[in-house]
C-alpha cells in the first residue's frame, strides 16, 4: 500500500528543464507527442536543443502544435512531425522508412502514446483489441524496426545512453490482476475495457523486459515508467464522472514528462537497470509485485513464463509487417 500511496504523492523530480544538460546533436522520437505528457516532453527536449520527431496521427494537429512550440520557446533545437498510426501495423514500416531516410541515428525512443478504455469492442485496422494494438503491438513493431538505427547509434555512445522508454501505469501496482497479463482476456475484444487496459500496461513491462534481454549486449537500455496520475487526454473515453472524481489526485502533464525525462536521459541509470520499473517523477520502483516478477522468469528457473508467452504472441502478430 505504501508504494501505491507514494505514486499518488511522489517526491520532487530530480531532473527537469532547469538542470537538463544540452541535448544538441541528439535525436529523439516521442510517440503521441502533440498532447499531454508527450507534448510536454517534446517541449523540454526541443528547449534543450534536441532534434525531436513528434510522432502521431494528425499532420494538421501536429503542425499547429509545432508552430506553437516554436513561437513560444527560444531554441536552436528542431522539431519535426512523423506520421505514425500505431493502431495500423501495416503503416508503421513506412513511418520508420521516412525516419531512416532523414536520420542516421536515434538516441531515445519514447513509446509514450497510448489509449485507455475506448468503447468496448473497439478494434485496430488488423482487428486486434484497440488497446492491445496501440499500447503494445504498434510500439513493439516500431521498436523492432528502429533497432538497426538504435544499435548503430549505440556503437558510438557510452553504454545505456541509447534508450527505449515504455509506458506503464499505476494500475500495474493498484488493480491489475494477480498473476500478470491474461492474453486470453485481451483477445476477447468485447471484454471489460479497463481489464484490457491493465493487461496492456503489464504487457508494456513484459516488452520492456524482453527488449532488455535482447539488446543489453548492444548497450541499449530498455525501461518502463508509470508517468504519474496526470491531467491528460487518457481519460477521454471514460465516464465524465471519472475525471471529476480523481481530479484532486491529478498533476499537470509536465510532471509526467519529468518521469519520462529521467528514464530517458538521467545519468543515474546504467545497463544493469534494464527492464526496471520507474515511478513518478523519476525513481526506481523499490518493491515490484512478486507475481509480476515471477511472470518475467521462465518456467525453467521457477517462474511462470507469462511474459515470454505474451511477447511471443506479439512477435507473431507483427512478423508479417517487419
Amino acid at each position: 500500500m505504501g508504494i501505491t500511496w507514494s505514486q499518488f504523492f511522489p517526491p520532487a523530480p530530480s531532473l527537469t528543464e532547469a538542470n537538463l544538460p544540452s541535448q544538441r546533436g541528439k535525436v529523439f522520437i516521442v510517440t503521441g507527442g502533440y498532447s499531454g505528457v508527450g507534448l510536454e516532453l517534446c517541449k523540454i527536449l526541443y528547449q534543450a536543443g534536441g532534434k525531436v520527431y513528434l510522432a502521431g496521427r494528425s499532420e494538421e494537429h501536429a503542425s499547429n502544435v509545432i508552430a506553437q512550440i516554436q513561437s513560444s520557446i527560444q531554441s536552436d533545437g528542431t522539431i519535426i512531425f512523423l506520421p505514425l498510426h500505431l493502431d495500423d501495423l501495416a503503416s508503421i514500416k513506412s513511418a520508420v522508412e521516412t525516419y531512416n531516410a532523414a536520420e542516421s541515428r536515434l538516441d531515445v525512443l519514447f513509446n509514450n502514446a497510448g489509449v485507455s478504455n475506448p468503447p468496448a469492442g473497439s478494434v485496430s485496422a488488423q482487428g486486434h483489441d484497440l488497446q492491445l494494438a496501440t499500447n503494445c503491438l504498434g510500439p513493439h513493431l516500431l521498436t523492432q524496426l528502429l533497432l538497426p538505427t538504435l544499435r548503430r547509434t549505440s556503437e558510438s555512445e557510452p553504454p545505456a545512453s541509447v534508450r527505449v522508454v515504455w509506458t506503464g501505469s499505476i494500475v500495474v501496482d493498484m488493480s491489475a490482476r494477480k498473476g500478470g497479463a491474461i492474453l486470453e482476456e485481451i483477445l476477447q475484444k468485447d471484454t471489460n475495457p479497463q481489464r484490457n487496459y491493465e493487461n496492456t500496461k503489464i504487457g508494456n513491462w513484459y516488452l520492456a523486459h524482453a527488449l532488455d534481454a535482447q539488446e543489453r549486449p548492444s548497450g541499449i537500455l530498455s525501461v518502463v515508467v508509470n508517468p504519474g496520475n496526470l491531467k491528460s487526454g487518457l481519460t477521454r473515453h471514460m465516464s465524465p464522472l471519472v475525471p471529476l472524481l480523481v481530479a484532486p489526485l491529478l498533476y499537470p502533464a509536465r510532471m509526467g514528462a519529468y518521469t519520462e525525462l529521467w528514464a530517458g536521459l538521467s545519468s543515474e541509470l546504467t545497463l544493469s537497470d534494464g527492464g526496471r520499473y520507474i515511478l513518478p517523477w523519476g525513481r526506481f520502483h523499490p518493491n515490484p509485485r512478486q507475481d509480476l516478477l515471477q511472470g518475467m522468469k521462465g518456467k525453467d528457473v521457477g517462474g511462470t513464463g507469462d511474459a515470454a508467452t505474451f511477447v511471443q504472441y506479439c512477435d507473431n502478430q507483427i512478423l508479417e509487417f517487419k
